[in-house]
C-alpha cells in the first residue's frame, strides 16, 4: 500500500530558504553575468528543474507483503517529476490547505480546454532613471511600473525582475514562463541599451499580464502594487515560502468533473510535443538569421554604401577639377548623387531596431518558452507511469478502486493542466507571430520605400540638366 500522508509538503516540493530578504542590498543588478546560473532565484537554465537524461518517473515493486503491492519510491530523485513533488501529489501525500481566492478553474470551450477567463488589465514599463546607494558606490538604472488596475507607480531594478521571474518558474511547473532580456556586464548605462531593455520589459509584462494564471498570482500582484519596503519584505518572505509550487499547484486546480479519455489525451500531447520541437529548431535558425541581418546592416551593408557614396564623391571631385566648367549642372549632380549613398548606408545602420531586433526580441522570448516544454512532458509522463502502476494493482486486486480512482483523478488535474497551457501558448503564438509579421514587412516596406524616394529624388538632378 502508498505510505500514509505526511504533515505538510515534501522537502523536494518546498523552496529553498533565503538568508537576505533585503530590498536593495541582496545582491546588485547586474553586477556578475554568471548570478544568472546562480539558483533557482535566477531567472536562467538553473532556475527551472532539469531531468537527467532518459528519466521517465519510473516505479518499481520492492517485494510483496499479503497478497499487496508495496511501491518503492522513485529512485531518479533528480527527475523533473519527482522534484517538483509530482510523486507526492499523484500518491496524495502532499496535504495543503486551498483557500477559495487561490483556486484556478480549467474549462471546456469549442477550442478544448483551457484556462478560466479572467479581467484583462495592462501595465506600463516608463521612464528608466539611474539612481544609487551607498552613498552613490552603487548605481543602477529603476523603472517605472504603473499598472492599469491601479494606476499607483511602483519603482522596479532588473534585479527585482529576476527575483520575480524565479519565483514563478518555480511556482508553475507546467507554465513556461518567458525569459527576461539577458544580463549586462558592461554598456549598462549606454541610452540605447536601457531603451531596448526597457522595451523588451515592457514586451515581458505583457506576456504575464495576458496570461489567466500568471496575471492572477500573488506574487505578481506584490510586485506591481507593494510600495512600502516593510511591506515588500513580508510579501517576499511569503512569496519564498509558498507551499502551492512545483505539483502542489496543482492542489489549486478545479478541472472539469469528467474522466479524460488517455489515448486522445497521449495523441495530442505527443502532437504538440513534435509541433513544439519543430518550432523550437525554426526559432533558433531564424534568430541566427535575424542576428546576422542586424550585423550585416549595421556593419558590412553600411559600408558598401559607403563605398559607392566615395566613388561618386571622388568623381564629381574630378568634374569639378574641369577648368573649362562644361559640366557645372553635371558636377553638382553626382555630388548629390554621393551624398544620397551615405543616406542610404545610414538608413541600413538604423534600421534593424525598427523590424531585426523587435523581431528578434519575439524569437528570444519563444526560443526561452519552448525550452521549457521537455520538462513539462517528462512531469505529465511520470504521472502517467504512476497512473498505469496504479491500474495494474487495481486490476490484480492489490489496491481499492477508490485509491485508483483518486490516483486517476489527480493524473487527470496534471493532464488539464497541461491541455490549458498548450491551448494558451497556441492562441498566443497565432496572435504574437501575426502581429509580427504585420509590424516587420511594414518597416521593411517603409524603409525600402524611403531608399526609393531618395534614388528617385536624385535621379530627377540629371532630368534637369
Amino acid at each position: 500500500m502508498p505510505p500514509p500522508p505526511t504533515a505538510g509538503v515534501s522537502a523536494a516540493a518546498r523552496p529553498p530558504a533565503v538568508a537576505n530578504d533585503d530590498w536593495d542590498d541582496d545582491w546588485d543588478d547586474d553586477s556578475d553575468a554568471d548570478t544568472q546560473a546562480a539558483g533557482p532565484a535566477g531567472g536562467g537554465e538553473a532556475g527551472r528543474l532539469r531531468p537527467s537524461r532518459g528519466s521517465s518517473g519510473d516505479v518499481s515493486m520492492a517485494g510483496r507483503n499479503d497478497g499487496k503491492a508495496t511501491v518503492k519510491r522513485n529512485l531518479n530523485r533528480f527527475s523533473t517529476f519527482v522534484k517538483s513533488g509530482g510523486e507526492d501529489y499523484i500518491l496524495g501525500v502532499s496535504k495543503i490547505h486551498v483557500s477559495e481566492n487561490d483556486l484556478i478553474s480549467i474549462v471546456e470551450t469549442e477550442h478544448g480546454y483551457e484556462w478560466d477567463n479572467f479581467s484583462p488589465y495592462t501595465c506600463t514599463v516608463t521612464s528608466p532613471k539611474k539612481e544609487s546607494k551607498m552613498k552613490g558606490l552603487k548605481s543602477f538604472i529603476a523603472y517605472q511600473l504603473v499598472p492599469s488596475f491601479s494606476n499607483i507607480q511602483v519603482s522596479r531594478r532588473y534585479k527585482h525582475f529576476d527575483w520575480l521571474h524565479g519565483r514563478l518558474e518555480e511556482k508553475f511547473t507546467l507554465i513556461p514562463v518567458a525569459p527576461l532580456p539577458d544580463k549586462q556586464v558592461t554598456g549598462r548605462y549606454e541610452e540605447d541599451f536601457i531603451e531596448h531593455r526597457m522595451m523588451m520589459l515592457q514586451q515581458w509584462v505583457n506576456r504575464i499580464c495576458r496570461h489567466p494564471v500568471l496575471s492572477r498570482c500573488e506574487v505578481w500582484n506584490h510586485f506591481l502594487t507593494c510600495t512600502d519596503e516593510k511591506l515588500w519584505k513580508t510579501g517576499k518572505r511569503r512569496a519564498e515560502k509558498d507551499e502551492l509550487v512545483g505539483a502542489n499547484f496543482f492542489m489549486a486546480l478545479k478541472v472539469p468533473d469528467k474522466p479524460l479519455a488517455q489515448g486522445q489525451i497521449e495523441t495530442e500531447i505527443d502532437n504538440f510535443s513534435k509541433f513544439s520541437q519543430n518550432m523550437d529548431a525554426s526559432v533558433k535558425s531564424l534568430q541566427t538569421i535575424s542576428v546576422d541581418q542586424i550585423k550585416k546592416h549595421q556593419g558590412p551593408y553600411k559600408r558598401e554604401f559607403q563605398k559607392i557614396s566615395h566613388g561618386f564623391k571622388a568623381l564629381a571631385a574630378a568634374f569639378g577639377s574641369d577648368m573649362q566648367a562644361y559640366s557645372p549642372a553635371l558636377t553638382q549632380a553626382v555630388g548629390h548623387t554621393a551624398a544620397v549613398y551615405q543616406e542610404v548606408g545610414q538608413l541600413y545602420e538604423e534600421q534593424p531596431r525598427y523590424d531585426w531586433e523587435r523581431f528578434n526580441d519575439l524569437l528570444h522570448e519563444y526560443r526561452g518558452m519552448l525550452t521549457s516544454f521537455p520538462d513539462m512532458f517528462n512531469m505529465h509522463k511520470g504521472a502517467m507511469q504512476k497512473r498505469k502502476e496504479y491500474c495494474r494493482y487495481g486490476q490484480e486486486g492489490k489496491l481499492s478502486e477508490d485509491e485508483v480512482q483518486q490516483v486517476c483523478r489527480r493524473t487527470d488535474v496534471v493532464s488539464y493542466a497541461l491541455m490549458a497551457e498548450m491551448s494558451h501558448f497556441q492562441k498566443e503564438r497565432a496572435a504574437d507571430f501575426t502581429e509580427a509579421m504585420r509590424g516587420f514587412l511594414r518597416n521593411q516596406v517603409a524603409f525600402y520605400r524611403q531608399i526609393a524616394d531618395k534614388l528617385e529624388e536624385s535621379l530627377q538632378t540629371y532630368e534637369n540638366i
